[in-house]
């Protein structure tokens, strides 16, 4: 997120923030020093799939600083700025106009772009490569370009899932057998009927089937209804006839014999993956858009603040509230362990989460300046440019960061204390 203030530079600042390249040395030495043993005692512990997650994590916020870096590059603006986390310094380089680097607090990145409002005060020199006096198109493309990143990154991450790692495809071939029927310690349909792990479904009741699209539908249309079916075993052929009844799998109830497919990863080639990846990048943003306008429904500020008050529930799909960067690494670490395919999704619908809500139309989000732009060009007419005061918006803006950091503060809270039950079990 670009910086919506930034400070008066004084020569007192100037020399404070000024890096010492011998101190830049013994920083960078210090650092990579620190990486490694962490890296080596993740190894050491087991939690290498949580750093994994982690990296990923500083990865899409950069990627979100980078597009708003290259924009502005490419709008000629001045770039001063390209820095994971806050507060002090711990390493930074200067290449030409720009300082790179790390500091203490691990709390996301920025760029600052100088002159992003009419409060800044800057080199009368530098006042033409400002941000405010760019031409509105120019602006726009600054200021969208953190979540349009966030969108590319999802759409990457579905082409790899597509192409390379497969979503799960059910196949005919039976790959679990439920041993609990209706009635406690009561065999299931499909032990009566004597099926097994691996037997290959080739027909029912005379009608060959080719998917489990087709087999799931036509036992749950049959209760109490004998159905025959034709299965492959090995290299034999057999008749086993099932009634269907109403029995509980998996904590759900329904019309069933008691059999699940097995699955295998679905992947297809470049040009399909794309196709798919941007055929599910529109149904998955919509999807999220409606998830994030649920979020501050009143029935989930009931929820939420009934979880806060210890008497809500927090497992399991009942708990059903966001989660702070806490609990996002836990999860996300979780959906590592369990599988390569869990954990892409997740950073897919992380980013879309992140890039739909970065352009809520509220400063200090990205969406702000983009409302500011657009105020711009709406107030401005031919030869005279309309220029907002962003000082009127600084309560509203100051009210935004309070509500954000509450919010935030109560689902780390939540994510440490009654944290959410792992999903992939």
């Amino acid at each position: 997120m670009t910086q919506l203030l930034n400070r008066r530079e004084t020569p007192e600042t100037d020399k404070a923030d000024k890096p010492v390249e011998l101190d830049n040395r013994e920083r960078l030495l210090r650092l990579g020093y620190f990486v490694v043993i962490v890296l080596v005692l993740a190894i050491v512990t087991g939690f290498s799939p949580f750093l994994g997650v982690i990296g990923a994590l500083v990865a899409i916020v950069m990627l979100h600083e980078f597009g708003h870096f290259l924009t502005a590059k490419w709008a000629g603006m001045k770039v001063t700025e390209y820095f994971f986390g806050f507060g002090p310094r711990l390493w930074s380089i200067k290449k030409g106009e720009t300082e790179y680097g790390i500091k203490a607090i691990p709390a996301g990145g920025y760029v600052r772009i100088i002159g992003m409002n009419n409060l800044e005060q800057v080199d009368p020199a530098d006042e033409a490569r400002t941000y405010r006096q760019k031409s509105y198109p120019r602006r726009m493309s600054v200021a969208v370009a953190g979540s349009a990143m966030h969108f590319l990154i999802a759409f990457v991450l579905l082409v790899v899932i597509w192409s390379a790692v497969g979503f799960p495809k059910p196949t005919t071939t039976i790959g679990t057998v439920f041993g609990a029927g209706a009635k406690g310690g009561e065999l299931s349909p499909a032990q009566k009927a004597g099926f097994r792990v691996g037997d290959h479904i080739l027909a029912i009741d005379g009608h060959v089937v080719h998917n489990w699209d087709e087999i799931s539908p036509y036992i749950k249309s049959h209760e109490n209804k004998p159905v025959e079916f034709i299965v492959q075993r090995g290299n034999t052929l057999l008749k086993l006839s099932a009634v269907p009844a109403t029995i509980v799998l998996e904590g759900q109830q329904g019309v069933a014999i008691g059999i699940a497919p097995r699955e295998v990863p679905n992947t297809v080639g470049l040009p399909a993956a794309f196709w798919n990846a941007g055929r599910d990048l529109g149904h998955d943003t919509w999807l999220t858009l409606g998830a994030l306008g649920s979020v501050f429904s009143p029935g989930h500020v009931k929820d939420y603040a009934s979880q806060l008050s210890g008497r809500g529930a927090v497992s399991g799909k009942q708990a059903d509230r966001p989660v702070s960067i806490v609990g996002f690494v836990r999860v996300a670490g979780q959906a590592a362990e369990h599988g390569w395919l869990d954990l892409l999704v997740l950073l897919v619908a992380i980013n879309l989460f992140i890039g739909l809500f970065n352009m809520v139309p509220l400063l200090p989000l990205d969406g702000g300046h983009v409302a500011i732009a657009t105020y711009e060009r709406i107030r401005s007419r031919k030869g005279r440019r309309y220029q907002a005061d962003v000082a009127k918006l600084l309560p509203l803006t100051a009210a935004v960061v309070t509500v954000l950091l509450l919010f935030g503060a109560m689902t780390v809270y939540l994510d440490i204390v009654r944290p959410i039950a792992n999903p992939f079990h």
